[in-house]
């Protein structure tokens, strides 16, 4: 026995430098993003309203893939966020990778972790080509709130005498914090009376926000990382494409004022204009080890740096990615006053206000080109939005940061290096 523990001791100590996280950095892939692209983002009923989200999927995947200059026999495996599954029907990232034209024999998974389900599809490929499982996947986020079905709970046991209630599936499962049996804004809420931030301060934000995104509409910013949609309105009505987000146009400045607050009546803060809106869109991103980037002889637009989630209270998912950031930026190596474009998911004005003050961010370097809550938040699709959006406007060598808080009190943050 003795001999066996001498034997035994080298084997431990040999064993040691392979637990460690400096060696698995070393033998990790490096990640890139070749391509990224979106849908523009509609009105809740609007544009986009008689797409489902699976067929929104494949509209980005399809022009992912080809903008990446690939075949799609080439793709490996594809992950897509898609939060409100209800009516969409089976596998909805596998329907969205299949009406992509990709090869059936694509593995496809669906992910749902509420507004950071896009984020997290990035991230679960990424770690799968770091850790060499694959070489080329698709990762992203669908959503169509628009085509989202009302429930009877009480139907499949009988209704029984009498009227019975119909559930919104946009409010029961999208919207609603499960624990404390309120809708979301009341955690915005919280968050601004505990962080201190009144109605003005909001409303400012989002008059901000909207003024940003018309401002890069305009002058074609955002062009470049839209691809158009066509829609078929039927009955012999000709088609219409559809190439600039939705939302943005409908504003009406003067009447934000007057709005009154949402969640809570009496000396409530968050109102339906400085709140994020219910929208459909998708978003898809290409994503390559340094092998096959090299092998395929594709354009790397972006590399990813680290990634991290966080989590918290359920009642203060709003300032969740205040902990996400900094682990996030600690995997990555980059401090955080190297970040030279932030991305912070606009859920409500009151989340990015809370963040930039608690992250020390200033806002001029973050959601320059506005956020969700002028450009729309189709949940499922948010996350990989922030992606795409920093891949497209990072320069060569700048850094940026992306997060996204999620309900039951969690957030998700990538950090990406231009190419």
């Amino acid at each position: 026995m003795a001999a066996l523990l001498k034997l035994a001791q080298p084997l431990r100590s040999c064993s040691r430098p392979f637990s460690s996280s400096a060696f698995r950095l070393a033998m990790a892939n490096e990640v890139f993003i070749v391509s990224a692209t979106r849908t523009p983002i509609g009105s809740f009923q609007g544009a986009l309203s008689s797409i489902p989200a699976p067929r929104l999927g494949a509209h980005a995947i399809r022009s992912a893939v080809a903008q990446a200059g690939i075949d799609g026999a080439q793709v490996q495996e594809v992950y897509m966020g898609n939060v409100l599954q209800a009516g969409s029907g089976q596998a909805p990232a596998r329907q969205a990778t299949l009406y992509a034209d990709l090869p059936k024999t694509i593995p496809c998974t669906t992910v749902n972790k509420v507004c950071a389900s896009g984020m997290k599809s990035i991230m679960l490929a990424s770690q799968g080509l770091k850790c060499g499982s694959q070489d080329i996947m698709v990762a992203g986020g669908m959503e169509s709130m628009s085509n989202v079905p009302y429930y009877m709970p009480k139907a499949r046991n009988g209704l029984g005498y009498g009227d019975q209630k119909v559930v919104d599936g946009i409010v029961f499962d999208g919207l609603t914090d499960v624990y404390n049996e309120f809708h979301m804004g009341c955690c915005a809420e919280n968050t601004a009376k505990v962080h201190s931030f009144g109605r003005e301060e909001q409303d400012a934000f989002a008059i901000e926000s909207y003024k940003r995104s018309e401002a890069a509409t305009d002058g074609a910013v955002l062009k470049k990382e839209i691809t158009p949609v066509t829609v078929s309105p039927g009955r012999g009505k000709p088609d219409v494409v559809v190439e600039e987000d939705e939302e943005f146009r409908k504003v009406k400045f003067d009447k934000i004022p007057k709005l009154r607050a949402v969640f809570q009546p009496v000396d409530g803060t968050v109102t339906a204009a400085n709140a994020s809106t219910l929208n459909d869109g998708a978003a898809a991103v290409v994503l390559m080890s340094d092998g096959a980037v090299a092998k395929t002889g594709a354009k790397a637009m972006a590399k990813i740096l680290g990634f991290a989630d966080a989590a918290m209270d359920p009642i203060d998912f709003p300032i969740a990615p205040s902990a996400a950031v900094p682990l996030a930026l600690k995997n990555a190596g980059v401090k955080a006053e190297n970040v030279d474009l932030w991305e912070i998911n606009e859920a409500f004005s009151v989340v990015v206000l809370a963040n930039m003050k608690l992250l020390g961010v200033s806002h001029d370097k973050v959601n320059v080109h506005g956020g969700a809550v002028s450009l729309g938040h189709p949940i499922g699709m948010s996350g990989a939005r922030l992606v795409v959006h920093l891949a497209h406007q990072l320069k060569k060598g700048q850094i940026g940061c992306a997060s996204i808080c999620n309900g039951g009190g969690g957030a998700s943050a990538i950090v990406i290096e231009g190419m």
